[in-house]
Formats: structure tokens, C-alpha cells, sequence
């Protein structure tokens, strides 16, 4: 199978496509023909040598932690799933080494679910990271209904899903983005926009989802209020009696699964910002590192 291989840290040109075998699944693993995957901040972490600390696997190594296609296989013992049906799923390639760049993936069964119900298998693989990371720091965060969410990077692709699943669930979201963003960020539900220009008003949020590298952005939270960050290198200060947490997003089938039901009832709203083959993922990845992408950026592995 054909399959995009990181052979040693550096830039973008170290990702070459080469051939590897096609993986077995083992007990509980299904075997996935893979529609495409995507390419995210962690990505470029790992390309690049910063995560060399946290990366236990060894080169080559497949990148790539999002996967949406159909299942072509099954190990022993599975019955969540059989073959034909598509599915969509993340792996911690940081942590697995399992990636998803490739025609191929196999993975524990209890990590994929079904791919959402009137959505392009290809732009599917747009869900799992960034829909389990808005998912679970609002977990963390576990905001009343009525109460005030400010949402920074609120047009990204966890912020944006972020205010949508808050909206969903009856906060008022207020956004933080740039001022060429302030459309896109009412049309996701935002109830107020907030820029540097139209600042966020000292103390006007009962919690705050940072989810930019905007720690100042505490500010705008009410004395005794939370924060929930999931940008490890820049977190909020606690500060006027803030809780200030972190959210590090966990592999999780059956809460995906339930994400992939609020796409299909338009609950959710998948964004692709643009479509990449195997053979470009490097390109890929200097397309997410330039910043401005208002989207998922996928990996087609057709």
C-alpha cells in the first residue's frame, strides 16, 4: 500500500510516499480502506522534532491522526462493526504510532465509529480530532446552560466546533477572532464577536475556551469564573480567583459517535479548507503552518 512516511525530524520535504505492507488486524482491530485523513498542529510538532520527547516509536513513521473510510476487515472478536461500513475515527499517532496517512489503517475497533450520516466520506475525516477536543474541553469546563462562554480562536477548527456544541447545549458564546473573521464566527451561532480592534470587555464571561494561544483572553472571565486551555505552551494565568485548567484530547469511539449524529442533524457543521493528496501532505503541512485556514486541511488517499 501506498503511504506518506516521515523518515527523519525536519522540514516538510522529509515526508516522501513510499510502499509498506498492508497491516492485519489483530484481536478487536479493523482493517480500514482509508478515504482520507487530515493534517493538524500535532502534525507539525512531531515532523518537526518538538514532540521528539513524547515519541517513543521509531522512524519511518506514518503521521496523521484523523481517518475516515470503510472497513474492509475484521479481527477476532469484533462486533461493533463488519465489513462495508463506513466509519470514521482518531488515533494518537504520537502516543501509537499508529498514523493515518496512508491507503490502509488498522486500529482498535472501540476507537472508530459510524461516519456521519449525509456527509462526503472524505470531508468526514474532517470530525475526530477537532470534534473530540472541542467535546472534551467543554467537559472539563462543564459550563451551565445560560451561563457565558467566550470562545477564542472561535472560527478555527476546534473553536469552531466548540461554539457550536455550546450553542448547542444553550450557553451564550462570545468569539474572539480577527476582524476578517467576525462574519464567519455569527454564522457558526456566535451571539457576540470580539476583536483586537472591539475588545472583550473586562469580566463580561462566566468561563473561557481558549483554544488560540491567547492567554490574555482571561481577562474578559469574571472573578471566580473557569478557564480551560488546550494550548500547553501558553496557558492563562489564574488570577482573580479563575479555575484554570488544561483539556488534552483522548481517543474515544462512543463520544465520536455521538459527535458524528450531531453532524448529521446539522447540529454540527464540517469545514474543509482544502483537499490534499498523499504525495502532498509537505505541502500540507506549510499550507497549516502559514496559519489563516478557516477549515480542516485532508489528505485523500485515492
Amino acid at each position: 500500500m501506498r503511504a506518506n512516511v516521515l523518515h527523519r525530524y525536519g522540514g516538510p520535504e522529509q515526508l516522501t510516499v513510499v510502499e509498506l505492507p498492508r497491516p492485519v488486524p489483530g484481536p478487536g482491530q479493523i482493517l480500514v480502506r482509508a478515504a482520507a485523513s487530515a493534517v493538524n498542529p500535532v502534525d507539525i510538532e512531531v515532523r518537526s522534532g518538538q514532540a521528539a520527547s513524547r515519541v517513543s516509536h521509531p522512524f519511518p513513521m506514518v503521521l496523521g491522526w484523523d481517518l475516515s473510510g470503510t472497513v474492509v476487515e475484521c479481527g477476532d472478536g469484533v462486533t461493533r462493526f463488519a465489513v462495508g461500513d463506513q466509519v470514521v475515527a482518531m488515533s494518537a499517532q504520537m502516543a501509537t504510532g499508529v498514523g493515518t496517512h496512508a491507503e490502509y489503517v488498522a486500529l482498535d475497533a472501540t476507537l472508530a465509529a459510524p461516519a456521519p450520516r449525509g456527509v462526503d466520506l472524505v470531508h468526514a475525516a474532517g470530525l475526530p480530532l477537532a470534534g473530540l477536543t472541542a467535546d472534551q474541553a467543554l467537559e472539563v469546563l462543564a459550563p451551565a446552560p445560560g451561563s457565558t462562554l467566550l470562545v477564542t480562536g472561535a472560527v478555527g477548527a476546534v473553536g469552531g466546533f466548540a461554539v457550536q456544541l455550546a450553542v448547542d447545549r444553550g450557553l451564550k458564546v462570545l468569539a474572539l477572532v480577527r476582524p476578517t473573521d467576525v462574519e464567519a464566527a455569527r454564522a457558526l451561532g456566535a451571539h457576540e464577536v470580539f476583536t483586537a480592534e472591539h475588545p472583550v470587555p473586562h469580566g463580561v464571561a462566566d468561563h473561557l475556551l481558549e483554544t488560540a494561544g491567547q492567554p490574555a483572553a482571561v481577562d474578559g472571565v469574571r472573578d471566580g469564573g473557569s478557564a480551560v486551555s488546550i494550548v500547553p505552551t501558553a496557558p492563562p494565568v489564574a488570577e482573580r480567583g479563575i479555575d484554570v485548567r488544561m483539556s488534552f484530547v483522548e481517543q474515544d469511539g462512543d463520544r465520536l459517535a455521538r459527535l458524528g449524529r450531531l453532524v448529521g442533524e446539522s447540529v454540527l457543521t464540517l469545514r474543509t479548507a482544502g483537499v490534499f493528496s498523499l504525495d502532498e501532505v509537505g505541502e500540507a503541512h506549510r499550507r497549516l503552518a502559514a496559519g489563516g485556514s478557516r477549515g480542516k486541511l485532508l489528505v485523500a488517499a485515492e
